[in-house]
Order: structure tokens, then sequence, then C-alpha cells
């Protein structure tokens, strides 16, 4: 395979290093098949929850570097008593956000837990990706080596994988458990497109594969013209953020005539609303340039929903649906993600699963490993419900953590065929989860502040009933007046109740100052 140009710009590498990547995971499937399934097998997980992709889209969101945090689900890997994991960030975190993680750890002692952390920092709160931080310093890459132990027993756990992570696993000599870089045109927004359209999925009119203000303006002249009733049209760029790539462009009052491109060259740079705060169009088209894009009809409803379903292909490739959500969506156009709550909705969850598994398929058949999921717009009809496909993620995103946090504090499993999980007892649990809980009365509150107000209020994740407040993103309050919490509860109504008394209490408690 030639190289092969990246959202990062590295360049894949010459055929000795593909081989040698492919002989290292191929050291995955031995490894699950012998140690995974035994909680007493030792074992060495290192996390990377290196935010690689495009600098540009990441620094649109707020305290975005504390996003590593959201991995920290992984450290309750540590309840597995012969388990060592490393976690590695940018910045230190601060003591008491690792005492908390460590202290919902269920029937393990913290002491026990922390013995077998190991938290490596790269001291370094630039904007560049922790992967490349990490690749930079041979000091840090050496200490890590110290701790991986028996190759035949350690692999990396990344939020992302791209040519960083890929090099990375190469330098240190550990498998990845994800999806190989040379598949990650599978997960762009045109490579979705494609993926769908060979499933049979239903997606939205448009085109892909678009570099530059003149295509996009073909493209949009070509689906008003396909549809003269055509209220608004998406672009988006290739590789997105939380909906940080997309722009929404009002045609309403777009002619159909031989004038349409005329009139879009000229109204598109003031009529287009970019969900991105302070985006230009003049940088938007030279990101378009740079990543590629696509166009797309707006799915108008005013009950319309954005479920997402999640799908994990294990190391000896077998495809299996492990949760489904509805994302809360907001900003313009509601393009960005806000929370979701699990699971989706009874009416649709199963005929979404069915929708999902087609493209998880063709995804499986083309090698992808790990974790992914299928976005999809949900659109209620005479018949039942209609989904569109809208894109993949072949990455851990919004979804992924809570639903990890909620397998290792119940120790429960998904059940595919009623799309409901249950604890080790039998018991139904839901949860509302965000990661976007802002408020500016919240700046100042540290994080030993917020664990006092959750000691004092009762805002616990409660291991005898398996329900309660579970936050995240601690590390953004101070400095953003920004969190993360899950709320877990027999019902998604329950959950919701508790986000919403969470919230009340954390307002009442912030003006309190």
């Amino acid at each position: 395979m030639g190289p092969t140009a990246t959202p990062l710009g590295v360049q894949l590498e010459d055929a000795a290093s593909d081989s040698r990547f492919d002989a290292l995971q191929a050291r995955l499937p031995r490894m699950f098949e012998r140690i995974f399934p035994d909680p007493l097998e030792p074992r060495v997980v290192l996390v990377v929850p290196s935010l690689s992709m495009d600098p540009a889209a990441l620094a649109k969101v707020k305290g975005v570097h504390h996003y590593e945090e959201r991995m920290l689900c992984m450290l309750m890997l540590l309840r597995l008593p012969r388990t060592r994991v490393i976690f590695t960030t940018s910045q230190p975190i601060a003591p008491a956000i690792v005492d908390y993680y460590l202290n919902l750890l269920p029937g393990v002692p913290a002491i026990h837990a922390r013995e077998r952390l190991h938290l490596l920092a790269c001291h370094d709160g630039s904007d560049e990706p922790l992967t490349r931080k990490l690749l930079a310093r041979p000091r840090l890459l050496e200490r890590i080596r110290s701790q991986l132990g028996d190759p035949e027993r350690a692999h990396m756990s990344c939020f992302t994988v791209t040519n960083l992570e890929r090099d990375l696993a190469l330098e240190l000599d550990v498998p990845i458990y994800g999806c190989d870089p040379r598949l990650a045109g599978l997960g762009t927004k045109s490579g979705s497109r494609k993926v769908f359209r060979e499933a049979g999925n239903l997606l939205a009119d448009g085109e892909e594969d678009l570099r530059d203000p003149h295509h996009v303006v073909a493209a949009l002249a070509a689906l008003k013209r396909r549809n003269p009733g055509l209220q608004r049209a998406v672009v988006k760029h290739d590789e997105g953020f939380s909906g940080e790539g997309n722009a929404i462009l009002p045609l309403a009052a777009a002619p159909c005539d031989a004038g349409l491109e005329t009139w879009l060259h000229r109204e598109l740079p003031r009529r287009i609303r970019f969900t991105a705060r302070g985006e230009t169009w003049d940088r938007y088209a030279a990101k378009l340039a740079e990543l590629g894009g696509i166009v797309e009809t707006f799915i108008e409803g005013s009950h319309k929903q954005s479920p997402s379903v999640q799908y994990r292909v294990d190391p000896l490739g077998r495809l299996e649906e492990i949760s489904t959500h509805d994302q809360v969506l907001g900003g313009a156009g509601r393009q960005v993600f806000l929370g979701c709550t699990f699971p989706a909705r009874r009416a649709y969850r199963q005929s979404l699963q069915q929708a999902g598994r087609r493209a998880a398929e063709i995804l499986c058949d083309r090698g992808v490993r790990g974790r992914f999921a299928i976005d999809f717009i949900t659109v209620p009809s005479a018949e039942g419900f209609v989904h569109y496909a809208v894109e993949i993620n072949l990455r851990k995103g919004g979804t992924t953590h809570p639903f990890m946090a909620l397998q290792f504090l119940t120790d429960g499993r998904y059940d595919p065929e009623s799309g409901l999980y249950r604890t080790a007892a039998g018991q139904t649990r839901a949860y509302f989860a965000s990661d976007n809980l802002e408020d500016p009365r919240y700046i100042g509150l540290t994080p030993r502040d917020l664990i006092d107000i959750a000691v004092a209020r009762d805002l616990h994740f409660h291991s005898a009933s398996q329900q309660g407040v579970v936050f995240h993103l601690i590390g953004a309050l101070s400095e953003f007046g920004k969190l993360g919490v899950m709320c877990v509860a027999p019902s998604v109504k329950g959950s919701r109740k508790l986000y919403d008394d969470t919230v009340s209490i954390l307002g009442a408690e912030a003006a309190r100052r």
C-alpha cells in the first residue's frame, strides 16, 4: 500500500513498517484468548487518551485539554487484582481526581489499586496531541517501557488511533486494541457515506469528496435543483469533533434557475452559519481544502431524534452490538454533541441496531477492530421510524466512557435482544450523561470543592444500590466552569431527574459562595 495522507499530515511508512505493525497487532488475538477471559491473569493496559485530531477543530472546544480525563474510567480496570494500568496525560492530574476514581472501585481497597496505577505526565499544556508529546520525550518513553513488562501481556487503549498512535505502538512494542489507522478513511464523513451506500442504508441526499468552494457550490446547486423546495443544507468537514466542523446554509431564498450558481457564490460566505463560535468562511474553506468535506440535505422534522448505536469487533473478528444511545444535541441547527441517554428509545432501538448492523458488518469485513459508533437521524413516519445514516466514528466518543463506567461499576451486561442493560443481580440500569454541564458560577470551584459538595449533598454513586452520580472532566471545573456528569438510575426518566437534581444542587452550592 502506498503512502496515505492522514488528518494530522503524517504519512504511513514503508512496507517494512506496515509489516512490523501487522506482526505487533497479531499478538492481540492470542492475548484475547489466553488473558482477557481470566480476571486473575496479570496484564498491563497502557492508556493513551490523546485527542489526535485536527488541532484547529479541537481549539474551538472549551477546556479541550481536559478531555483526556474522560478515559479515567479506564482506572476501573484496577478492580482486576493483577491488572496494572499506565495512564498518560499532557498535564498531571490532581490527586483529588485520582482518589475520586479509585474510591469508586467496587470491592477493591483504594491503596491496593493505587499501587498498580502508574500516572505519567508530559508536563506540556501545548495544543499538540498527547501522543506526539510522548514521542518527543525519549526518557518518558523509557519509563513507560520499564512498566510494561511482558510484551505478551500488554496492550494499548487509545481515544483514537492515528499514525501517531501507530508510531508509539512500534516504539514501545505494544499492540493497540483499536482500529488500524490505514482504515481511517472509512470513518470520515465522505467515507461514511460510501459505506452507508454500500450497506443499503438510507442517507440524506448529498455529495462527498469535496475539496474547495467551487465543489461545494456545484454540490449545493445540484442538491437544490433536485429538490427545489429545499430549505437548508449542511456542509461538513470530513474530520470533525463534536459537530465543530459543521455549518448550515439556508436555501429557501435561492433561485432554481440559471442564476443559482451565481447566487451561491455571492451568498454562501455571508449566509452560512457555523457550529463553531467565531468561525469565518475563509478559515472554513481553507480547512475544507485540507481535510475535504461533504454537502447534505438538512433533515427537517420537529420530532426527529439523533440516536447512535455502538459496536465492538474483538481481536478475533467477532462483531457485537454493545449499546444504543439517544444523543442530546445543541448549538446552531442542533449539530453539537452535548450528552446522551442510555438506552435509546424503546420504540426504535431494535430497528436502529438492525440498520447499523449492515454498515458494521462491512466495517468488520474490512478489518476494523475495537469500538466504533454509527450515528443516525431518526424521523417518525406513518409506518414507524425512518433512520437516516449520518456518520461513522472509528474511535471512542462521548457515548463510550459513560457506558464503560457503567460496566465497570455494576459488572452487568448489555442485552442486544431487549436493548437493556442489566446488573449482575438482573436489575435494569439507564443513565443520562453530559460532557457539557457548564455554568460560569462554577469557575473557581476546585476538585476538592466538588468532592466536598458531593459528600455533603449525597451526589454519589452508591455501590450497594448501583445507582447515583459519577463526575468526570473534573479538571475543567475551576478554570472553565465546565464539568461532566453521569447519572445512573433504573430508568431513563429517573436518570434525567437525578441529573436535573444534580444541576440544581451544584447551582445552589456555587451561588452560596
